[in-house]
């Protein structure tokens, strides 16, 4: 065999003396071929090296079994948790995936999506960057018709679903605890209202407020993009603050910024939770190493990333139940550790 050459199923044929048609249905394990011949043509394409051509093969039948998944970002607890669930629920299903990462940028989620689309992937799977203002570089999909999924970060489309959890009805719920616990000076560390979670955290936040009649004060709403610096950059702002102007709590959007805002905070020597309380988001492990141990709400990671694959799947099948919906809404829960409770009755 020449080296260098791709071996064909007429290779494969012309070593066991068969027919091409033969070798094509034994290695589709076709039932017509007996059992001792699929094994002898699966040995023989071992041997021989042979590729099977899925790109010819997707051409034919106009599906690639691939999946894109566009994440902003792949180093976070959250996001590895969604993808394992997306890769397993996929692999069971004969489905492969192609990730890509956005890194918060616009520019590059339109250029990972243009090379999803061009891969011919049969559905996509997107969770938005930071300043991703719109959805336009998306309609070459909706266009041909090709299945769309957005999960956690979420644009509203006519023809697309999205999977999220109450973010609005989370946030409500763990501003309102540390209110419960004597708070009153609330600080909320939050990223770009242009993501969903942000806003409706946000709005979760400030409800709560209202419902107790405390007036929302802009000073304490600090914007960033949450990573472990801004996190020390939030302590520096809060640190630089008149000590009776302080917050007596902090409720940050993610766990990465709550923790490294508290470190710095505890190394300048505030309690927590005496000074100040603390309270995450995504219940990531980080969350259970720092002391005290933070509040956080637990995001169902993997079980989003298994909806996300199985809706997607079923809009490619052409499976619509009377139940159908643009929205999936998951349950999340508030996991009330020490980093919050000044009033210790409250646990």
């Amino acid at each position: 065999m020449t080296e260098g050459k791709e071996i064909t199923i007429y290779d494969i044929a012309k070593r066991l003396n068969i027919s091409a048609t033969t070798v094509s249905r034994g290695l589709k394990n076709h039932p017509a071929i007996n059992k001792n011949t699929r094994k002898k043509i699966a040995e023989a394409a071992k041997e021989l090296g042979y590729r099977s051509n899925t790109f010819a093969s997707s051409l034919r039948s106009r599906k690639t079994n691939t999946i894109g998944v566009i994440a902003p970002r792949l180093n976070s607890y959250f996001l590895a948790s969604v993808l394992a669930g997306m890769e397993d629920t996929a692999s069971r299903e004969n489905y492969n995936l192609i990730i890509s990462q956005s890194l918060e940028s616009s520019v590059k989620e339109i250029a990972n999506t243009h090379t999803m689309f061009n891969k011919r992937v049969d559905g996509l799977l997107v969770s938005l960057a930071y300043d991703t203002e719109d959805i336009n570089h998306l309609q070459p999909f909706f266009k041909k018709k090709i299945p769309v999924v957005f999960f956690d970060r979420i644009h509203n489309h006519p023809d697309s679903t999205s999977i999220v959890i109450d973010n609005f009805k989370a946030a409500y719920e763990i501003t309102k605890h540390l209110l419960d616990q004597g708070c009153r000076r609330v600080m909320h560390l939050s990223a770009s209202m242009l993501r969903n979670v942000y806003a409706d955290r946000y709005r979760g936040f400030k409800q709560a407020l209202k419902d107790y009649k405390i007036p929302h004060d802009d000073k304490y709403l600090y914007i960033s993009s949450l990573s472990e610096q801004a996190g020390v950059e939030a302590a520096e702002y809060i640190l630089n603050m008149a000590p009776s102007q302080r917050p007596d709590a902090v409720f940050s959007a993610n766990d990465t910024a709550a923790v490294h805002c508290m470190i710095r905070l505890k190394a300048a020597g505030v309690k927590i939770p005496e000074d100040i309380a603390f309270a995450g988001f995504n219940n990531d492990p980080i969350s259970k190493v720092i002391e005290p141990n933070l509040t956080t709400v637990n995001y169902p990671g993997y079980i989003m990333g298994e909806a996300a694959v199985m809706s997607l799947l079923n809009n490619i099948r052409g499976i619509h139940s009377s139940q159908t919906t643009n929205l999936i809404m998951l349950r999340s829960d508030i996991i009330v550790r020490d980093s919050s409770l000044k009033n210790k009755e409250g646990k």
